[in-house]
Order: structure tokens, then sequence, then C-alpha cells
């Protein structure tokens, strides 16, 4: 088997601001597998909230090479490969590759349901109020609106949107920006509004005030929630859980978390970090477990890779064979 690694940029259309600051493109890292005739291909995002960087996790799959050309299996990932990012990549291509070779889809070759399109969020990048009330009013027709929160004026940012967008779905995600302080006070401003769910409203690792918190508002982990052994730590504070395959190293354990947290009565929402449809694909394939599915960093971008998945407005369309799986 033959390893090719590589860096890609890919411009947003714009900027994408957080509670923790902003970005102008997608730095990805790309895994494509040849053998036989066939290749698979994954993308990953080195992300630096989890002390990953597109050189550390190009220099992980480097120090793995011999292993990943000697035929590796999915199940032996995780002896060579410590970033998840660099995890995820290797192992959706080996996904892809299997696909290509059994002439099968990977839903099927991983016993899950057939994906069917479905709607994701759209995300609305952190700023003032009045520009979040504009960015609301030219997305009002997309069903379902995610707000990224976490600073001061976050109740005037959701009044505006709100009443720019009467109609949407709202679901909130404040990237660990808001307080023990302020969190009841909020998630009572998210509620006035009809907003459905909020992500990782306080930092991981320091949420114990959300133990037993009444709230009318699903809250949901992010930061807090990565694999198996985050899920029974969430119990009692979260009601649902944010299933991204950069921080579970991949498609195979992905799978594996979304159905321990549904054991556990755990929500699922699946998620990205910002990139290419090449990222989307395996994710989507959770999307039948799933009751909120946010999935728009194709969208966020200036333009997409080639073949990409297909967006009807905020329908996502299952991905094409020819981009993954």
């Amino acid at each position: 088997m033959r390893l090719l690694i590589a860096e890609e940029r890919w411009p947003i259309a714009g900027s994408f601001t957080i509670s923790r600051g902003s970005k102008t493109e997608a730095h990805v890292v790309t895994v494509t597998l040849e053998d036989a005739g066939h290749t698979g291909r994954g993308e990953c995002v080195p992300y630096p909230r989890y002390a990953e960087t597109v050189p550390q996790v190009v220099a992980a799959l480097e120090a793995a090479r011999g292993a990943i050309e000697a035929g590796i299996t999915r199940d032996e990932i995780a002896s060579v490969l410590e970033p998840h990012a660099a995890r995820n990549a290797l192992d959706c291509a080996l996904w892809d590759l299997e696909a290509k070779k059994a002439g099968k889809p990977v839903w099927q070759l991983a016993g899950l349901a057939q994906p069917k399109p479905a709607i994701t969020a759209y995300t609305l990048s952190l700023d003032t109020p009045e520009a979040m009330a504009a960015a609301a009013a030219q997305a009002a027709d997309r069903p379902l609106l995610k707000l990224k929160l976490g600073r001061d004026g976050d109740a005037e940012r959701l009044k505006l949107v709100r009443k720019n967008a009467p109609n949407s779905r709202l679901i909130i995600d404040a990237n660990e920006g808001w307080t023990a302080e302020n969190l009841a006070a909020m998630l009572a401003a998210c509620a006035d509004v009809g907003v459905e769910l909020v992500e990782q409203p306080l930092p991981a690792g320091n949420d114990d005030a959300l133990l037993g918190l009444s709230r009318a508002v699903t809250v949901c982990a992010d930061e807090s929630a990565h694999g198996l052994d985050s899920l029974d730590q969430l119990i009692g504070k979260y009601d649902a859980i944010n299933v991204k395959l950069d921080k579970t190293g991949g498609l195979t354990p992905a799978i594996a978390l979304a159905r321990a947290a549904r054991e556990r009565d755990l929500g699922i929402m699946v998620g990205c970090m910002l990139a290419t449809s090449l990222a989307m694909a395996p994710a989507f394939l959770l999307s039948p477990l799933a009751e909120v599915i946010d999935l728009d960093g194709p969208l966020l971008l200036k333009q997409d890779r080639q073949p990409a998945v297909r967006f009807d407005g905020s329908l996502m369309q299952p991905p094409p064979p020819t981009l993954w799986g």
C-alpha cells in the first residue's frame, strides 16, 4: 500500500469567528491510500484547541508510514497514531479504500442505515449583534441556524437574530464562552427566543454548574465529549453530545461513541470542523443516528473540492461515491 500525505488550504468566504478567535481559511491534511489499483481518501482538521497542529499531524502520519504501508487495519490505528485528527484521516481513507475494493458503500460495510437527504445547520459567525442580525436576515430562509456566541452582548444577539429570522429553528454554540455566573440567565435568554440546543456553554473541565441545573433548552457537550472514556463523565451535566470525527479519531470510533451515547439516553448531534466535502462525507453516515446535523463546512468556504457533496439550500445530499465511500 502506498501512502500520500498533503496539506491543503481552503479560503473561507469572509472570515469565521468563534469565542476563541477568527480564521480566514481551512487548513486541512489529507491522506490518500493506493493499493491494488484502488484509492481511498480521508481529510482531517488539526485543531489547536486540542493541542494539534498541521505539522504535528503530518509528522505523526510520516512516523507511522511504515506500519501504514505494510497494510495497517482500522483496529491498529490507535497503536501507531496519537493525534485524533491524524487517526481520523487514516481511518476514513481505509474505509474508502475498503469500499472501493468491495464495490459496496461504506454505510453497508459498517452496518449503518442508508443515509438520506437531511437538513444541516447553517452557521452564523460570531460578530456584533447588528452584524449577526444582518446575517440572520440574509439566511432567514434556512430552516436551521446555528449561532456562534460566547461574548458580551449575547442576549442582544439572540433577540436581534430571532427578530430577523422568525421562522428558523435556532441552536447555539458558546464554545466554552459562558460562565457559571451567567449560565442560568443565558439559558433563560435562549429559551425566551425558542433556542432548541446550546453547545458547550462552559469550559470543558469546569462545567460542574450544569449538574442538576433545571433548563428548558437541551445542553450538548462538544469540547467535553471525545471518546468512549469521556461519556460517563457527562451524565447529569449534558443532554446530548456532539460527535465529530476529528475528536473521536475517525468514523470507526465515532460509530461506537454514538451507539454508546444512545445506550445512556444521550441525544446525538453530528458536527464538523471547518473543512471540505471530503471531511463531511464520512460524518454524514452518522446522520441516521442524530437529531441534529451540523455539517455545513463546505457552505462556508469560497469553493469546495470537486466532486463535492451537493447542498440544495440547507438540504444535504448523500455524498457521491466518486467523492468518498
